[in-house]
């Protein structure tokens, strides 16, 4: 955890930091009835019930520095897949800058075939959030905002569609793109972990 919060708050020089990570199994899901808009006095209605047209697989690196996001879509969840992307971002950051990939400890970014791929580019470093606390992962934040915004809103009546709002939404979203800010120091989330810790173990000394 110390390493990941310290690429946050104090990146290196030369060097980019880009959060990583897949959004599984993104439902294309036509709604039996037409999407009622906003307006005066009512919220957005959509119909709870909808047709399924299948999946995409979002794979996507959030750039520390200043907010902007890379993506690709794929049919499906596999090492091959995060190969592909790891290609694709090989191809899409500059060669002179050293690149430090923020994952969680999945068994797809811990493949052999991708630890031999990171070998072979050794400008790209791969460092893992502990286990169940992919909340570090900046990248799963904008995976919230792209659900909200762009995958959960109107009727879609196929991946293709599903794949083109997707797109839609990516570039005007780096049109405007702005870094999430990390302020919490290693230290702090500790501390706070501890105190957690020392509140459960009163109450299960309470309720015992």
């Amino acid at each position: 955890m110390r390493d990941v919060v310290g690429l946050y708050l104090n990146p290196p020089d030369n060097a980019l930091v880009l959060c990583v990570d897949e959004k599984s199994q993104v439902q294309a899901l036509e709604r039996t009835q037409p999407v009622l808009p906003m307006g005066l006095g009512y919220v957005e209605g959509v119909t709870h019930d909808y047709y399924r047209h299948g999946t995409t697989t979002l794979f996507a690196a959030l750039n520390v520095l200043d907010g902007s996001v890379i993506t690709q879509c794929k049919p499906r969840h596999r090492h091959q897949e995060f190969l592909a992307f790891l290609d694709h971002l090989q191809r899409n950051v500059p060669a002179a800058l050293e690149v430090h990939l923020i994952a969680d400890n999945y068994a797809t970014h811990k493949h052999p075939r991708a630890k031999a791929w990171l070998a072979r580019h050794p400008r790209f470093h791969i460092h893992y959030t502990p286990t169940y606390a992919s909340w570090l992962n900046q990248v799963e934040r904008w995976f919230g905002l792209i659900t909200q915004h762009a995958i959960r809103r109107g009727s879609l009546r196929s991946v293709r569609e599903l794949v083109r709002n997707i797109d839609h939404y990516l570039t005007h979203y780096n049109s405007s793109k702005r870094p999430f800010v990390w302020t919490a120091t290693a230290d702090s989330i500790f501390a706070k972990l501890q105190r957690i810790c020392k509140r459960d173990a009163i109450l299960v000394a309470c309720n015992s």
